[in-house]
């Protein structure tokens, strides 16, 4: 963002003079890359990203590294797979670290295809490249179908892609538009061993107050243990049942920050609502209490179904009228 200044330095402004205001910059977005990932076709359907400036890196740790010293304004990054489970590389940047929050999310249905240079035939196959959660998800299909390829793992389906095209490899396990950008025919279709798999990515940026809450929202945080003993894991679930808030993905995560140990575990947590709403409020301030520490993440717009009702007792409207009878109790000596 530049700042424009009116005339010579120390000159008054003519009255006259139109004023100029401060230029627009498009922001940078950082994403799991090169163009053809799925990250990028992700990023693509939202509407942030249609005027950004897209920055491809090789892994999460570079896209998010890009965030924290400035080169980029968000990062754009999976989260979880319905078939693989959690990214750990994305976990464990969002519990260590300068922190970030969670702007956005998106799903995004995921088809893996079989991609070759033109001409080759499937039987003629040695050497499949891929990433490693896509090989998890087409392991199956691989084994039955190319028996005697040896599959090698790489930084990215899309980087698979165009290792194929540079004669690396004699075929990769990629999205559609990855065959697009680099030439390749598909010589098998949505290859998956489990269909309708999907992958949730998020938008990471610097801290910043949470958007107002929407009726369908999820909070993302990070719970440490103060000391490993029985019940420990209870204690972070009860503050959360005791509000009726469901929780929608939990993490255990082995504990790195300064004081973490061996043995010594965080929690990635998902729940329901927003950080403004009185239950969620209330259970992040007693987690506050109960363990070490408590890294909040960010509250935004569910995207994967409708938020469940609010339990009796839960609302708002409980929470302030409970507060206001507490308090006539402590002033009256009567309720």
């Amino acid at each position: 963002m530049r700042l424009t200044r009116h005339g010579l330095s120390g000159a008054p402004r003519s009255r006259h003079r139109p004023v100029r205001t401060i230029a627009s910059v498009p922001p940078t977005i950082a994403f799991l890359g090169p163009e053809g990932t799925f990250a990028h076709q992700a990023l693509r359907t939202l509407d942030r990203a249609a005027d950004a400036t897209l920055l491809p890196l090789t892994n999460v740790t570079l896209a998010i590294d890009a965030v924290r010293d400035g080169s980029a304004d968000a990062a754009f990054v999976p989260l979880e797979n319905s078939v693989e489970g959690a990214v750990p590389a994305t976990l464990d940047e969002l519990a260590n670290g300068a922190p970030l929050v969670i702007a956005a999310e998106v799903y995004l249905s995921v088809a893996f295809e079989l991609l070759a240079r033109p001409g080759t035939i499937i039987g003629t196959v040695k050497t499949v490249a891929t990433h490693p959660h896509a090989e998890a998800q087409v392991r199956r299909w691989l084994i039955d179908n190319l028996p005697q390829a040896r599959v090698a793992l790489v930084g990215s389906t899309a980087g698979a892609a165009a290792a194929v095209a540079a004669g690396e490899y004699d075929a990769a396990v990629a999205a559609a538009v990855a065959g697009e950008l680099n030439g390749l025919e598909a010589l098998a279709h949505d290859i998956a061993d489990s269909a309708g798999a999907v992958t949730r990515f998020v938008l990471l940026t610097r801290p910043t107050p949470p958007p107002p809450p929407t009726g369908n929202d999820r909070t993302t945080l990070v719970a440490y243990l103060r000391e490993n003993h029985s019940g420990a894991l209870l204690e972070i679930l009860t503050e959360f049942g005791n509000r009726g808030i469901n929780l929608t993905r939990i993490e255990s995560r082995p504990d790195r920050s300064p004081n973490g140990r061996a043995g010594m575990y965080c929690f990635s947590i998902d729940c329901e609502g927003h950080v403004r709403d009185e239950r969620v409020g209330d259970a992040l301030a007693a987690l506050h209490r109960v363990c070490s520490d408590v890294r909040f993440l960010g509250s935004y717009p569910r995207r994967d179904g409708a938020q469940g009702a609010i339990p009796d007792g839960r609302t708002d409207h409980d929470f302030t009228e409970a507060r206001d009878w507490l308090a006539r109790v402590r002033e009256a000596g009567t309720s």
